[in-house]
């Protein structure tokens, strides 16, 4: 069944998920981690930088007891700047400008399910158009595949999207419509739940699933090929990380994945061909069964990736 998101007047809303940040009990773990999943990983005394192909940072980690989300960072226009304040001031949010890790620049506050946020007046970092997928159809009388001594290390081209646990699926998603004009793509029920950004944006650009309690899900690279996302699998696994998810593809988002357990029980996801939402566009959001909330083909759902472990 589908639910029409009709074409509103422009309200202030983010464009982009600038960065995320986790705390983790083990810099150097992390960093082999991610180095081994192909971002390139900065050292700046208690914290790591994380970048992709475009050498922007995407994330930051620092040391904590366990893995938590530290922060999100969203980015906005300067026109949009007030009207997300003032729409938050209207949600009676909690501001937290003295938090752990908050900055000077930008609102900082606290969302429904306690999670500390940052808005900012930044650059779109997200896409305004569908990324390219590279063709991997071969001509005839030609060698379609690559041999396995001359294929490359995968290096994701930029961060996706982010899906955090929550106990509140309808909350969640409300809240964020309500405060920083992040629309409805798709859901199931109040299983999961997947949203997007008014000015151009993937599928999903935050995305929700139901668990006891708050808590940090994955994080989604964007990688050129569905080649690039089973030699990603390869390249993990020969590193040492072979539990995981895929490879597969989605239904609602309809990008190709493979997940890649981290050492802390959450994961990185190598996605390719993700569903893009053009600014202005009233996709047609809609309420699909369990059986859609999570892939179209791929091996069985292994029972640890929906298992929050900041629920224990």
């Amino acid at each position: 069944m589908e639910e029409n998101n009709e074409a509103r007047e422009r309200e202030p809303a983010v464009h982009s998920l600038d960065h995320y940040a986790l705390t983790v009990p083990d810099l150097s773990v992390a960093e082999h981690f991610l180095g081994a999943f192909g971002l390139t990983v900065v050292r700046q005394d208690d914290t790591l930088e994380v970048l992709a192909q475009d050498e922007r940072v995407w994330a930051r980690f620092f040391p904590g007891e366990r893995k938590a989300l530290a922060y999100l960072s969203f980015n906005c226009f300067a026109g949009d700047f007030e009207g997300i304040r003032r729409k938050l001031l209207a949600a009676n949010v909690t501001f937290a400008s003295d938090a752990a890790h908050a900055t000077a620049e930008g609102l900082w506050f606290v969302d429904a399910d306690g999670n500390l946020i940052q808005v900012k007046i930044g650059p779109k970092t997200s896409p305004s158009a569908k990324s390219p997928l590279k063709n991997i159809h071969g001509p005839a009388d030609m060698r379609g595949a690559t041999f396995r001594n001359r294929v490359g290390k995968v290096r994701p081209r930029r961060l996706s999207h982010v899906l955090l646990f929550t106990p509140d699926v309808s909350r969640a998603v409300t809240f964020y419509n309500d405060t920083l004009g992040l629309r409805l793509s798709d859901r199931s029920g109040d299983g999961i739940a997947f949203t997007h950004a008014p000015h151009g944006s993937d599928h999903h650009l935050l995305a929700f699933a139901k668990s006891s309690a708050r808590g940090w899900h994955h994080a989604a690279w964007d990688v050129a090929s569905v080649d690039e996302v089973g030699q990603g699998a390869g390249q993990m696994a020969v590193a040492g990380y072979k539990e995981g998810w895929g490879t597969g593809r989605h239904v609602l988002g309809s990008n190709f994945f493979h997940y890649v357990r981290d050492p802390w029980g959450s994961f990185c996801e190598y996605s390719a061909d993700i569903d893009y939402i053009s600014a202005g566009h009233a996709w047609p959001a809609g309420d699909y069964p369990p059986e859609d909330s999570l892939y179209q083909w791929g091996p069985d759902v292994p029972p640890y990736f929906i298992h929050n472990t900041e629920a224990e």
